[in-house]
Order: structure tokens, then C-alpha cells, then sequence
């Protein structure tokens, strides 16, 4: 078998290949564990995401995951609990350079998220001048690059976010825009059911209105025939499930075949 190259953050190889439209398939991890996070990481995906939104998870124990990933060809990704400036500055000092930032309603929202991710003068990051993302201040001109290398996707999850998505696709340093089709159920009054076809047109308006700006679009889709009806709209950042359904199902799936 080949030996899979590790994934570079810098420069950030995901973020190139985003933004080329090169289809990215990955997996969300929620578990909050370093050992099933390395697990994850010999599987493959083109990248993870380590949720600080909806798992128990702080830079405390993103770190253990990071570092877990450092052999693997998977990108790390983070979302952040909120789109909040000094979170986003400790996970950038932490070493997370790809960014999935929830609920963005409008197009000041995105440029906040993409202002806390940059440095003086182009956004209001911090500066320490030796923390882990630049090896603890080893890295050669980190502070001349790192603005470019910082990848920033948000995410449409309210009804307010659909009509704002081509305003916030528009805008720079917005990588991609991602669709979170749970909450986007919800807010059309058809909370389980993302497939209602209320959602399904919302969805496609917000990835028409992303393509329209040039801009790639993503969304998490844990059903096979889901996700291939995403990509066959376009879609090229597709979670195709998560460590939390992988393991429930195998291991409901193991007792299962032994009761009687």
C-alpha cells in the first residue's frame, strides 16, 4: 500500500485545494479524544473536523488532536463554538489554520470571521510571537504569510443567512460557504427533516448564490445518497459522516447479530 503524505498546514495545502474546486471528502469528529482522532486519521479523508460547536471540546483537548493528526493526509479543520474573535485567536495560536465558522447571518458577520482570523492591518488577531502555530517561533516569516494561509468557511444555517448568501459569499477571505442542513431544517419550521423541499431549494439557492461569487460550497450529508445528490449540485466540501454515527452503528450493529 502507498504511504499517504502528511497533510502540510504551511503552506496550507487544503486551502489550495479548495479553493481550485478539487472535491474534498471528510469526516466530523465529536468524540474529543486524541486516540479515536488518530484512528480517523489513518482512514484517509482529505480532511476532519474537530467540533467545538456541538462536542466537549476547548483548546485543551484540541491540542492532543492536533497533534494526533500531525502524520496523517487529513486536514485539520475547527469549528469554533461562536463566531467570537478570542476564541479564534486561541485556536490559530493553537495550530488549527482551516476555519468552519457557524451561524452567519450577514455579510458583517463574515468579514468579523474573517478579520479575527488575520493579523494587523488586514483583520484584529493578537500577536504572541512563539505559540504552537509557528512552532513556537521557529517558523521562518510566519508572521509575513500567515494571513494568506488561513482558511475561513462559514456557515448558512438561519433563513436570514439564505437571503444574506450571496452578500456574504462576496466577501474577501470567505473561502467557502457551507450549508448546515439540521439547522436549516429547523429554521423552516421542518426541524428532522432536511430533505422537506423547502430546505432542498434553500440549499440549492445558497449554493447558487456561492457559485455566482466564484466561491465553493460545502454541507454535512451522513447519508450516502444525500451526499451524492450535494456534490451532483456542485457541493465540493462534503462531510460524509462523523467517529460519534461510525462507532454508535458498529457497535449496535455488532450486538445485533448476536441476539437471539
Amino acid at each position: 500500500m502507498t504511504q499517504a503524505t502528511p497533510y502540510q498546514s504551511f503552506p496550507n495545502s487544503f486551502k489550495r485545494d479548495l479553493l481550485v474546486g478539487k472535491k474534498l471528502i471528510g469526516c466530523w469528529s465529536s468524540l474529543s479524544n486524541a486516540i479515536t482522532t488518530e484512528v480517523l486519521g489513518v482512514a484517509g479523508f482529505d480532511w476532519i473536523l474537530l467540533d467545538g460547536e456541538h462536542s466537549p471540546n476547548d483548546v485543551a483537548t484540541f491540542i492532543p488532536q492536533l497533534m494526533a493528526l500531525k502524520d496523517s493526509m487529513s486536514a485539520p479543520v475547527v469549528r469554533p463554538s461562536s463566531n467570537d474573535a478570542v476564541e479564534i485567536k486561541r485556536l490559530l495560536d493553537a495550530g488549527f489554520y482551516n476555519f468552519l465558522v457557524p451561524f452567519v447571518e450577514s455579510a458583517d458577520e463574515a468579514r468579523r470571521a474573517v478579520a479575527a482570523t488575520r493579523y494587523p492591518p488586514q483583520g484584529i488577531r493578537g500577536v504572541s510571537v512563539a505559540q504552537r502555530s509557528n512552532r513556537y517561533g521557529t517558523v521562518p516569516d510566519y508572521f509575513k504569510g500567515i494571513n494568506e494561509q488561513i482558511c475561513v468557511m462559514v456557515q448558512i444555517e438561519s433563513r436570514a443567512g439564505v437571503a444574506a448568501a450571496r452578500e456574504i459569499a462576496a466577501q474577501d477571505g470567505v473561502d467557502c460557504v457551507f450549508v448546515g442542513p439540521s439547522d436549516l431544517a429547523a429554521a423552516f419550521g421542518h426541524l428532522g427533516n432536511a430533505g422537506h423541499p423547502d430546505v432542498q431549494a434553500a440549499i440549492a439557492s445558497v449554493f447558487a448564490d456561492a457559485k455566482a461569487c466564484g466561491k465553493p460550497t460545502g454541507i454535512l450529508a451522513p447519508v450516502e445518497v444525500d451526499a451524492r445528490r450535494y456534490i451532483a449540485m456542485g457541493a465540493t466540501f462534503v462531510g460524509v459522516g462523523s467517529d460519534l454515527g461510525g462507532f454508535r452503528a458498529a457497535m449496535q450493529g455488532l450486538r445485533e447479530r448476536y441476539r437471539d
